[in-house]
């Protein structure tokens, strides 16, 4: 996760740069469940309103639980399918947070209603990220049903109400990309606290309408306008956290908007940036499916690490003999094409893999979704070459 709002506000408010960290383990992303109401153009998990047979039984997910704490997992996010749709949710959701994990809950939001909030509110979520896909024509043509927008601004104003922090998750794509001011503008509107800006990443449904991904000049495009917007309520006294995923590129090109808004801070930034590190997926990001299954990250469910019914999390995690992970692990990694020859391979760790598979069967080749050009990166000479830290 890329957090915009932090660096622009180091931009505006220079402070000692904080050296780099590194998590006691990973953060964890649990599909609890894969049935959903919903049949979402991009849905990485490919969920549908029916059962799937095989899912963690409720004491199986609590041993996962303990497990997760023991290992330091710094922490969890819940999400499906719909989560709200498992029916002991509250009961693993409140043993999370009893065991002192951050706990969010990843929803589309659309069975948040007055009967069940004063339960999510009393589950004490750190967060509830709720999908946000355009305006309420476009939203629920993504979403393939009427009346999601509603129902899904309907739970942002139930979680405001109770104080719980909220924010909207916005995929961009062709289809939703002109709606980008709009739904910032909602986001003001809501008073939502945080905002996450996903790229397209190629898992599940999202590999199938990988055609409706936003053209690189629309990425760029949105970026600035982010760039620009939360800037611009920084210098109003406005501190909404702005976060975007699932394309490490958002780094160096943040560099490259620095260097036409605050040339002077770019050398402190470029530090940040590298004390950052870029993708994390087998690392520091961690995935676990509703049947047990562990994955490098959300979107490689077609490669599985072992199953936490076999054997606990820890320890999958721990072993270092799967090729995939190993390649994640090393640093550099072992990328090919532009990824491998770019200036910014310390900053960004070689973007999202999975992209690169989806589309060449090679898991290091250069990524598709990279919308820095040539020169941007130094495979070509240019005058913004000056930007990028050769680490050699």
């Amino acid at each position: 996760m890329f957090r915009v709002t932090r660096y622009l506000k180091t931009l505006l408010e220079p402070a000692p740069i904080a050296p780099a960290r590194r998590p006691p383990g990973p953060v964890v992303i649990w599909n609890l469940i894969r049935r959903c109401n919903l049949t979402c153009h991009h849905c990485y998990t490919v969920s549908a309103d029916i059962d799937f047979k095989g899912e963690l039984s409720t004491p199986e997910a609590m041993a996962v639980l303990d497990d997760l704490k023991a290992f330091r997992v710094p922490a969890l996010i819940l999400s499906g399918g719909e989560p709200l749709m498992r029916p002991d949710i509250f009961d693993l959701s409140r043993r999370a947070k009893a065991l002192g994990l951050y706990t969010g809950l990843s929803t589309n939001g659309t069975l948040i209603d007055a009967s069940n909030i004063d339960e999510i509110a009393d589950c004490g979520y750190d967060y509830v990220g709720i999908s946000i896909d355009g305006l309420e024509a476009t939203h629920d043509k993504i979403r393939q049903r009427q009346g999601a927008f509603r129902e899904s601004m309907r739970a942002v104003r139930l979680c405001k109400a109770r104080g719980i922090k909220v924010g909207l998750r916005f995929t961009l794509t062709r289809d939703n990309y002109a709606q980008f001011d709009d739904i910032l503008a909602l986001t003001a509107e809501h008073e939502v606290d945080k905002f996450y800006l996903s790229h397209l990443n190629y898992g599940g449904r999202g590999h199938r309408h990988r055609k409706h991904d936003a053209w690189h000049q629309m990425t760029r495009d949105a970026m600035t306008r982010l760039f620009d917007h939360c800037r611009a309520e920084l210098e109003r006294g406005i501190e909404r956290e702005y976060v975007t995923g699932n394309n490490d590129a958002d780094g160096p090109y943040l560099l490259h908007w620095a260097a036409r808004h605050f040339p002077a801070e770019v050398p402190a930034l470029r530090q940040r940036l590298l004390n950052w590190g870029g993708n994390a997926s087998g690392e520091f990001i961690a995935n676990i499916d509703n049947l047990g299954n562990v994955h490098p990250d959300s979107f490689w469910w077609d490669h599985s690490l072992g199953n936490v019914r076999e054997r606990p999390f820890s320890e999958i995690w721990r072993d270092a003999e799967d090729p995939l992970m190993t390649g994640f692990r090393r640093h550099p990694r072992p990328l090919k094409g532009r990824c491998g020859n770019c200036g910014y391979l310390a900053m960004c760790n070689g973007n999202t893999r999975v992209r690169a598979w989806k589309t060449t069967g090679d898991a290091w080749a250069e990524d598709p979704g990279c919308y820095l050009d040539d020169e941007e990166i130094g495979v070509a000479p240019s005058r913004s070459s000056d930007l990028i830290l050769t680490t050699g």
